[in-house]
Formats: structure tokens, sequence, C-alpha cells
């Protein structure tokens, strides 16, 4: 039973690593109310999936991307209990309740910044440029280039996220 559901997590922690930055959050969110369900059993019942979700949403130590996925899956609740319930992986499930609300795999998690070197900035998109501004509070007026965003992230690289 417990081997069973050691395997399980790791499958789908190996999905989750293979899909990185496809639902990302969302992912973890499934991953979090599974395990806090315990046996496989009770994840086949729908109200008692819905109920686990409810009470991890309710937890005050939650992060702020956390709490947000929280406040697109708890109205849909329902949708997710469905595929939850029939053991579907949590990446496939939150792929699933992406065609219900499109915002659910929206949110990612910021991009690690704190043991990169200043050359490291230029291999990222800018897409993850401004995302790291945006994380720090810092608008990048006028940029157009990815040169100009790099410079931007490095001269703002004291800041710390908010």
């Amino acid at each position: 039973m417990i081997r069973s559901t050691i395997l399980l997590l790791i499958f789908s922690l190996l999905l989750a690593t293979s899909l990185a930055g496809e639902c990302e959050v969302c992912t973890k969110v499934i991953d979090d109310v599974r395990e806090s369900m315990g046996e496989k059993k009770t994840w086949k019942s729908k109200p008692a999936v819905e109920a686990a979700l409810d009470k991890y949403c309710k937890k005050k130590e939650l992060g702020v991307r956390e709490k947000k996925i929280c406040y697109y899956l708890t109205p849909i609740k329902r949708d997710v209990a469905q595929p939850f319930s029939l053991g579907i992986p949590s990446s496939k499930v939150c792929k699933k309740l992406e065609k219900v609300n499109p915002e659910v795999c929206s949110v990612r998690f910021p991009v690690k910044t704190g043991n990169m070197e200043k050359k490291d900035y230029t291999k990222l998109r800018v897409k993850q440029l401004k995302q790291i501004l945006a994380d720090r509070g810092v608008e990048c007026k006028g940029c157009a280039e990815k040169a100009e965003f790099v410079k931007r992230v490095t001269d703002t690289d004291h800041m710390e996220e908010l």
C-alpha cells in the first residue's frame, strides 16, 4: 500500500519535471491535495476530493501562487474531482482544467535568480526576463531588444522579489 503510494508520487514528480513550466503551480496543488488525502481508496470519492481541496485551500501557510490557484479551483471543484477521482496524473488534471478556466495554467513560480551569474541572464527568454522584473516590481519602459531587458535585470540585481 505504502509502496504503491510512493511509486505514484515518484511517477507524478517525474511527470511534473518533464512538463516543467506547464501548469506547475496547479500540479503542485493537486499533488499536495493527493498527499493530504492519504490512501488511494479515498481518491475515488468525489465529495472527499472536494472536501480535501477545501481543507487545503483554507490553510494559512499557503504561498501567494497556491492561494491564486485555490481561487481558480474552488468554483470548479467538481470539475477537479472528476479526473482526480479517476487517478489521472496531476499534470493532466490541470491540462483538463485549463479548458474550463485558462488561467489555471498561467500561474507560474518565479524564475530563480539567486545563484545565477550575470552572463546567465542572456540565456533566458525575454518572457522570463520580464517576469523577473515584474517580481522585483520594476518596469522596463522603452525596452524593445533582449539586451535592454538583460541590462535592466542586471541593474536591478540587488533588489529582492516582492
